[in-house]
């Protein structure tokens, strides 16, 4: 059973108006993250970034964002002042981008982006931020804390760029961690061991996780719930364990066109997207 809500979404919207006409990148989506893994999943361009970027006000200019509620620990998000959302931003709801190298600042050294965002949120001293940030290089799994406290971006690799990253957004201790494909640039082994980096922080600390990929297994091995996005819009809902009783034929699709080890030499399924998915709700399991 979930625990109680730490946030709640109904019935959000976000579209853009452009050259061509007005794009309704999200359309209603709803739901409530407790202590847990809940994974975002679809194809590109199906609004799963645009959904978590709307939670925290980042949603691009000329961006509208409509909803019934967005409510993080009791405060409206909807209505919050900049004050507000500044302290929420890190303090409460942290977010890791896809790709450290354009997350970073290429002329400030690794230790102090950390220690910013420490001090950003505290009122304790450079050297409690110092000595936080190198404990947090260690949480990560990072050897040498130290050399790399010291290091500047471009001097690390792909994998230890992420989990500076994930040190950077746990450092002032968050509620919620929404991870937008912190692992999609990197190789499985560095995936894996990212993602090993990440769960252990998100259990030790007792957080709610957000998720978002377009890979079906790597959500449905981390995750605890999924939601199924296309279009906009929320097609299905289910336990990650049940994934392979997913009822939508859009989820359906997904699973068909997945290559298993093992399995059959014939070509993989296509897809059929049938227009009738995007006039109607999808159903929850």
């Amino acid at each position: 059973m979930m625990d109680a809500a730490l946030l709640r979404v109904e019935e959000l919207h976000v579209s853009y108006n452009t050259p061509t006409g007005l794009v309704q990148a999200v359309k209603g989506v709803s739901f409530e993250l407790g202590r847990e893994k809940l994974g975002i999943v679809g194809e590109s361009g199906s609004g799963k970034s645009q959904t978590g970027r709307a939670i925290l006000g980042l949603t691009a200019p000329g961006g509208e964002v409509r909803a019934r509620r967005i409510e993080f620990e009791g405060t409206d998000l909807l209505h919050a002042d900049r004050r507000t959302m500044r302290h929420i931003r890190g303090a409460g709801i942290s977010m890791i981008m896809q790709d450290p190298k354009y997350s970073l600042n290429p002329v400030m050294t690794v230790g102090k982006q950390i220690e910013e965002a420490f001090l950003v949120h505290s009122k304790d001293s450079k050297r409690e931020a110092y000595r936080r940030t190198l404990e947090m290089l260690r949480a990560v799994k990072i050897r040498e804390p130290d050399r790399v406290y010291r290091a500047y971006p471009h001097e690390v690799s792909g994998g230890m760029g992420q989990r500076i990253m994930i040190a950077m957004m746990m450092i002032p201790e968050p509620s919620i961690i929404i991870a937008d494909e912190p692992t999609s640039a990197l190789d499985v082994t560095v995936q894996l061991q990212v993602l090993a980096v990440l769960d252990d922080m998100i259990s030790e600390r007792g957080m709610g996780l957000i998720f978002i990929s377009h890979d079906l297994n790597l959500i449905a091995s981390f995750c605890d719930r999924i939601l199924i996005m296309y279009g906009g819009q929320v097609m299905e809902e289910c336990n990650a364990a049940e994934l392979h009783r997913a009822r939508h034929p859009y989820t359906r699709g997904l699973l068909d066109c997945l290559p298993r080890l093992g399995g059959s030499q014939h070509e993989l399924s296509v897809l059929r997207r049938d227009p009738a998915w995007l006039e109607t709700r999808g159903e929850t399991s």
